[in-house]
């Protein structure tokens, strides 16, 4: 089995599309779908507006947390503010990633740097994280199958990348 080290010890924030110093609001022409959850910590100011809700420790939280972002990203949607919307949709996907993570890793640590990052042993994470994934993953798909999202994040795909 070949080793796979994180991809971000090789990461360069001077390539990456997504800057802390943009106010990507004033200026949505600078926004970048990516892939995956990519700017989703970076964006502005979406991170600030979005992130504060971001929780999944339990089912409970998580379902607070997934609804109220959904909510946003329907507000965001009404607004006809893609980047808003995308970056919900991003958030509702990290809660559903992380969430995963923490349940089949302790403490949602994938590897260990003091051993040459050698992957830890998978299933030792917490099974109540299950549970907040499984909603996160259901708000991601309800809003990734949103058709005026699709419909703007195709056209955005188009216009600007």
């Amino acid at each position: 089995m070949r080793k796979q080290k994180p991809t971000y010890l090789n990461f360069n924030l001077k390539d990456y599309a997504w800057k802390p110093d943009i106010d990507y609001r004033k200026h949505p022409e600078l926004y970048r779908v990516g892939k995956g959850e990519q700017g989703v910590l970076i964006c502005e100011p979406y991170k600030s507006e979005i992130g504060k809700y971001w929780r999944f420790k339990n089912s409970e939280i998580a379902e607070e947390s997934s609804a109220k972002i959904y909510s946003l990203f329907m507000e965001y949607l009404e607004s006809e503010d893609f980047v808003g919307a995308d970056m919900a949709r991003k958030y509702l996907q990290m809660g559903f990633t992380r969430a995963r993570r923490y349940f089949n890793y302790k403490g949602g640590k994938k590897y260990d740097p003091e051993n040459n990052y050698e992957p830890l042993e998978r299933g030792t994470g917490d099974p109540e994280k299950a549970k907040s994934a499984e909603i996160f993953y259901k708000k991601w798909k309800e809003a990734e199958e949103n058709p005026t999202y699709t419909e703007l994040k195709q056209e955005w795909k188009d216009k600007l990348g």
